[in-house]
Parts: structure tokens; C-alpha cells; sequence
């Protein structure tokens, strides 16, 4: 069952309640993968392994992230994200922003970076589309 149902988050559940995006975010049922190493030049990313994390809410410059192991500051990762229903996946670089341990998982901050050869102006597009439809 996916929930494509796209609701204005809250800071509830983070940890000490404090969320710096000045934007708005979506809360809704989406995966990312990232690829925590960088791929040989002559290996496609679809044959490397990422690790797979629950999206918790998005916004159109960043993402809230629940993962089975922590990621580390500031790392430059690839990472693919599919919003509920959708087929498409958007190829996005992305920033670990912050990273905090909750028991046995981890919620992490992302920011989303432009960048060339990625789906940066699409991914826009789609959350500016989803914040309209809620």
C-alpha cells in the first residue's frame, strides 16, 4: 500500500523539537537510497549498493531522513528519491546536515544541492507541485 497523501510536517518526534528550514516541508510515505561510496568510474550506480532510508518529510531544498546506520557531517552522497506513487526516481546529490542517534535508528538532516547531470530542476518541480495539491 503507498500513501501519496501530502500533509505540511511538524517538528514533532525531532529530537529537542528544532527544525532550521525556513521553507515549508511535505510529510508523506517515500524512500531515498543513497550510495554511501562512490562508484569506479567504469561501474554503473545501479550495480553499486545503497542503503535504503524512510523519508520523513521533504522540502524542495531538503530532506529528514530514518536510517539503520549513521551517516557522517558534511559527506557529499548520490542518492536516488522516489515520492509514494510515482515511478520516477529523482538522481540528486545531497549534504548530510546533521545526524542523530534514536534508539535503534538514526534521523539525519539533508540538503539537497544543484547540480549538473542530476534531477535537481525536476525534483523542484515536483515538490512545488505537491505543496500546491495540499
Amino acid at each position: 500500500m503507498v500513501d501519496d497523501n501530502y500533509e505540511f510536517g511538524s517538528s514533532q518526534g525531532l529530537p529537542g523539537g528544532q527544525d532550521n528550514r525556513e521553507e515549508y516541508r511535505l510529510t508523506a510515505r517515500a524512500r531515498a537510497w543513497l550510495w554511501l561510496e562512490s562508484p569506479e568510474p567504469d561501474v554503473e550506480v545501479q550495480d553499486a549498493v545503497p542503503l535504503e532510508c524512510q523519508i520523513r518529510d521533504i522540502s524542495a531544498r531538503g530532506l529528514s531522513l530514518v536510517s539503520s546506520e549513521p551517516l557522517v557531517l558534511n559527506s557529499l552522497l548520490m542518492a536516488e528519491i522516489s515520492l509514494g506513487h510515482k515511478t520516477q526516481r529523482f538522481r540528486l546529490m545531497v549534504e548530510v546536515v546533521w545526524c542523530r542517534e534514536t534508539g535503534q535508528e538514526y534521523l539525519m538532516g539533508v540538503q539537497i544541492l544543484e547540480s549538473d547531470e542530476t534531477d535537481y530542476l525536476e525534483w523542484m518541480d515536483a515538490v512545488a507541485t505537491a505543496l500546491a495539491e495540499s
